[in-house]
């Protein structure tokens, strides 16, 4: 696979690229032609926090993953694993959705356990009415019901919005149109 590392706010040394080559390499494995992907890997620095972003796009998905501890290199093996444990969960997913249609990035001919392989499914659905609101009622909505998104008719962009709390206690908006 191949890498590309770039870093914000840190300067990425040799010993940082070695060690995010050497733990990213596990994930050949999982891929028919490792050479032809490329994965970016984004590290950044905020406060004592060291966060590391690894995207791999293949033509059908993307993979994705973040980890944020005060050790790179922790946070590096945890990404890794999270990435891993995302293959490997959901292998039958992808399976069934491209059964016509072989995935030409995967190699499927890895071993899942049964834990691995228990699926997600809908387990409630609820339906309810959008009354248009501005954008502040909907993040006073959002508060009041004690979640991290609110969807909502938005007034004054006139489409159906979604917004929602970011990490750093900031609120995004989502327009879909």
């Amino acid at each position: 696979m191949k890498l590309n590392i770039r870093g914000d706010k840190v300067e990425i040394t040799s010993a940082i690229k070695t060690q995010v080559m050497e733990k990213l390499k596990k994930l050949d494995n999982y891929f028919e032609n490792p050479e032809e992907i490329t994965a970016n890997v984004l590290i950044r620095i905020n406060g004592l926090s060291q966060k590391i972003e690894v995207t791999v796009p293949t033509k059908k998905f993307t993979l994705r993953a973040e980890e944020s501890m005060e050790d790179l290199y922790a946070a590096i093996n945890l990404v890794v694993d999270k990435l891993e444990r995302q293959i490997r969960k959901n292998k039958t997913r992808l399976n069934r959705k491209f059964k016509n249609n072989v995935i030409p990035e995967m190699n499927m001919a890895f071993e899942v356990t049964e834990e691995e392989e228990d699926e997600k499914k809908i387990m409630r659905r609820k339906d309810f009415e959008m009354k248009p609101m501005d954008e502040e009622e909907a993040i006073l909505q959002m508060e009041l019901l004690g979640h991290d998104f609110f969807i909502f008719k938005n007034e004054s962009e006139g489409c159906t919005s979604v917004v929602y709390k970011r990490k750093n206690e900031t609120y995004g908006i989502i327009n879909v149109r």
